[in-house]
C-alpha cells in the first residue's frame, strides 16, 4: 500500500509499505479480526514474522486472528533506508568499542559523527519522517485498509514502543494490544544507558552460572575465574584478531547471547575453544553482520532512534561511559546505538508521544530478569496506560515472553485477552524456569 511519507503533509511525497497476512484458521465465529505483528528493533522486518510468529502462537489465537506483518518504514521492502559505511560500523575487524583515555574517546565520537553524516548523505530527505510517531500512522493505514474498526496488535520489544506510539495518537482505535519485553517511556539514549548497566548484571549472572558447571564447561569453578577466563579472550583478540574477529566482534557476540540464555552454552563454549585452539568459528554469528539485511537493520535502528526524540550531547555521552566502566571496567556498549544522535542532522525537540489514559486496558508482558528491555521499563509504562495489566515471568533471563519462552501460564493468560478480552483483574505473576542447564 502506499502512504504519505509525511502525514503532516497528506498530499505530498508517497512511499510504499509491504503488508503480508496469514488467514485466520477458525470459523466465521471465531474469528476476532487482524493482529497486525512487530517484531521489534527499530529495523525488524515483519513480513516474515507474521509467519514465524504465527506458528508459535497458541491455536486459538491462530485460529481467530489473520496474522498481518508489515515491513516499517526505513525497513525491508517498505522504502528502506541505506546509511552506506555508517561510519566505519561493518569494518572488520571494527575498532575497539569502548574508549580509554582522551585519544580513543575522541575517535569514539568521530565515529558517531562520521555514522551520522553516513546517515545524513543516504537517507537525505527522508531522515525526518523515518520516525515512530509516523510508522503508527501507517499501522491506522493498514487498518483502514483491511477494513477493521479497531488495531489489534502484537509488538515484541521495539514493537511495544510502537504499540504505545500508536495508542498516544489513535486511543479511540486500539483493540486488543499486547506489549511484549517493553521498552519503556524514556528517550532512547536514556534506554540504552539502562541497558547497558543491565547488560552487567545478566553477565554476572552467565559467569555464575558457568561456574556452577564447570565440568561441562571448564572455564573454573567460581565467577571470579570465568570471567578472568572472559577477559583474557576479550584481551587476545582485541589485540590479535583472528580472522577479522576482533574486541568489537566479539562484543557484539556477547550483546546477542545474553539476551537468551539459550545461547549462553554456546557463548562459553566458544570462548573456551578460542583460549584452547585459537580459533572463533564457535564464536561467530550464523549470519553475516554486514549482509544486505543486516545492514539496512543497523540504519534503520539508528535512523527510526534519532528520529524520536532528541539526542545527547557528546559530553553526556562520554560521562556515562566512564560511569558505566567505574561500575564495570568492561562493560558491553554494543547496544548504545542512540548516541549517534549527537551528531544528527535533523534533531527533534520532543520525544515521541507514549501511551493514554483514553486507551482501553493493554496487556503488558515481561521477562522479570530480561537484560535488554529490563522490566522496569514494562512498570514505568503501565502507569501510562491506566487500567492495563502486567504479566511478569519470574525466574527468567531472556528476551521475548509470550509464545516464546513455552510459559503455559504466560500464554495462557494472553490468550484469554487475545480472544476473549479478558483482562485480569489484577497483575499476574507466572513461575519461570530458572536457568538453563547443560547437556
Amino acid at each position: 500500500m502506499t502512504v504519505p511519507l509525511d502525514w503532516n503533509r497528506p498530499r505530498g511525497p508517497r512511499i510504499e509499505i509491504a503488508v503480508s497476512r496469514v488467514r485466520a484458521t477458525g470459523t466465521p465465529a471465531e474469528r476476532r479480526g487482524a493482529l497486525l505483528v512487530n517484531p521489534g528493533g527499530p529495523g525488524g522486518s515483519g513480513l516474515p514474522y507474521a509467519v514465524t510468529k504465527r506458528a508459535k502462537l497458541p491455536e486459538s489465537v491462530r485460529r481467530s486472528y489473520d496474522v498481518v506483518g508489515f515491513d516499517p518504514r526505513g525497513v525491508g521492502r517498505s522504502a528502506p533506508v541505506d546509511c552506506g559505511p555508517m561510519g566505519g560500523l561493518f569494518a572488520a575487524p571494527g575498532t575497539e568499542p569502548v574508549p580509554v583515555g582522551p585519544t580513543a574517546e575522541r575517535a569514539y565520537l568521530g565515529a558517531l559523527k562520521d555514522l551520522a553524516d553516513d546517515c545524513a548523505a543516504g537517507a537525505g530527505d527522508v531522515l525526518p519522517y523515518l520516525s515512530t510517531e509516523q510508522t503508527a500512522r501507517d499501522m491506522d493505514a493498514i487498518r483502514a485498509a483491511l477494513g477493521e474498526r479497531r488495531t489489534n496488535f502484537l509488538g515484541v520489544s521495539y514493537g511495544s514502543y510502537l504499540g504505545a506510539a500508536y495508542a498516544a495518537r489513535f486511543p479511540q482505535r486500539v483493540g486488543r494490544m499486547v506489549l511484549d519485553s517493553v521498552v519503556g517511556p524514556w528517550d532512547w539514549y536514556d534506554f540504552d544507558v539502562i541497558q547497558s548497566r543491565a547488560l552487567l548484571r545478566q553477565r554476572d549472572t552467565l559467569f555464575g552460572w558457568a561456574a556452577g558447571h564447570a565440568e561441562r564447561f571448564g572455564l573454573g569453578s567460581d565467577a571470579e575465574t570465568v570471567r578472568d577466563a572472559y577477559l583474557r579472550a576479550r584481551r587476545g583478540l582485541g589485540a590479535a584478531p583472528v580472522d577479522s574477529f576482533g574486541a568489537a566482534e566479539f562484543d557484539r557476540a556477547v550483546y546477542r547471547a545474553l539476551g537468551r540464555t539459550e545461547r549462553w552454552a554456546g557463548l562459553v563454549d566458544g570462548i573456551r575453544t578460542y583460549l584452547r585452539d585459537g580459533t572463533v568459528a564457535g564464536l561467530r554469528p550464523s549470519t553475516a553482520f554486514d549482509s544486505a539485511d543486516s545492514r539496512n537493520y543497523e540504519a534503520a535502528n539508528r535512523v527510526v532512534k534519532c528520529a524520536d526524540g532528541p539526542g545527547p550531547e557528546p559530553g553526556r555521552i562520554l560521562a556515562d561511559v566512564a560511569r558505566t566502566r567505574a561500575v564495570d571496567p568492561q562493560p558491553v556498549l554494543t547496544g548504545m546505538e542512540a548516541s549517534t544522535c549527537a551528531y544528527w542532522s535533523y534533531r527533534p525537540a520532543r520525544r515521541t508521544p507514549l501511551g493514554s489514559p483514553e486507551a482501553p486496558p493493554l496487556l503488558l508482558v515481561a521477562s522479570a530478569h530480561d537484560p535488554v528491555t529490563p522490566v522496569a521499563g514494562a512498570r514505568a509504562l503501565r502507569r501510562e496506560l491506566p487500567g492495563s495489566r502486567l504479566v511478569t515471568l519470574d525466574d527468567d533471563y531472556s528476551h521475548g515472553v509470550f509464545a516464546s519462552r513455552g510459559n503455559a501460564c504466560v500464554d495462557g493468560t494472553v490468550a484469554a485477552y487475545l480472544v476473549g478480552g479478558t483482562v485480569p483483574e489484577a497483575d499476574v505473576r507466572c513461575a519461570g524456569a530458572g536457568l538453563p542447564g547443560v547437556s
